[in-house]
């Protein structure tokens, strides 16, 4: 079947190859928190170890993981972190400005940063807003379009949630405009922290209503 990006808290995972990159998405946890499990030759990295470890080391299997990414540092997106990284030996990374409030982090990261994972190549983009220290990840398929992990920080319908800080909120949209959409082409493919997946096309024509309208 057709990778739809769409899944359920229970659920089967849905699987997209991409030729030099295989993603699993599988959703866990109370919050329906999306995980991510990329493959590349024979290694895997897994973004947000969210919650539900049993699903997580059992999606990672005997392959084994090399990396865990974590993209903020809400509580949601880590409750599994530990036990995976017992589980695995996987190596914890996450952005320096939130790494202080993530309970096991290994390497910290900053903007514009590179990790491998097999013959993939992610870039780490920081978008300050939702937190300080929140980031997506950007994979240019070779052979394709661009896919990007937003986290929190991008959804179908706007931007995250800045909890109504006029400043948090000034921060986040424009680096979402600047860093993305500025950047990068309508076909790019965007996989959330929770729910379905979208196009920055499709997302594109109401960057100036979730402007106006604030969060």
């Amino acid at each position: 079947m057709a990778y739809t990006g769409e899944v359920t808290k229970g659920g089967a995972p849905d699987v997209r190859e991409l030729g030099g990159l295989t993603i699993t998405k599988v959703s866990v946890g109370p919050m329906d928190n999306n995980a991510y499990l990329l493959r590349s030759g024979d290694e895997q990295l897994l973004i947000d170890a969210a919650n539900d470890d049993e699903t997580l080391t059992a999606l990672v299997g005997e392959a084994g993981l090399s990396t865990i990414v974590t993209t903020h540092r809400h509580a949601d997106h880590w409750q599994a972190l530990e036990d995976v990284v017992a589980a695995t030996g996987a190596e914890s990374l996450a952005h320096i400005d939130d790494a202080a409030e993530i309970p096991l982090v290994n390497r910290t990261l900053r903007d514009g940063e590179h990790i491998t994972v097999g013959g993939a190549t992610l870039e780490v983009i920081q978008l300050v807003g939702h937190t300080p220290g929140s980031i997506a990840l950007l994979y240019q398929d070779p052979n394709g379009s661009a896919h990007l992990w937003t986290g929190d920080s991008l959804f179908p319908g706007g931007v995250g949630n800045t909890r109504k800080n006029k400043a948090n909120f000034e921060s986040l949209i424009t680096d979402v405009e600047r860093k993305l959409f500025d950047r990068l082409p309508d076909d790019t493919w965007f996989y959330p922290g929770h729910g379905k997946d979208s196009t920055l096309g499709a997302e594109r024509p109401h960057l100036a209503e979730w402007r106006s309208r604030g969060w």
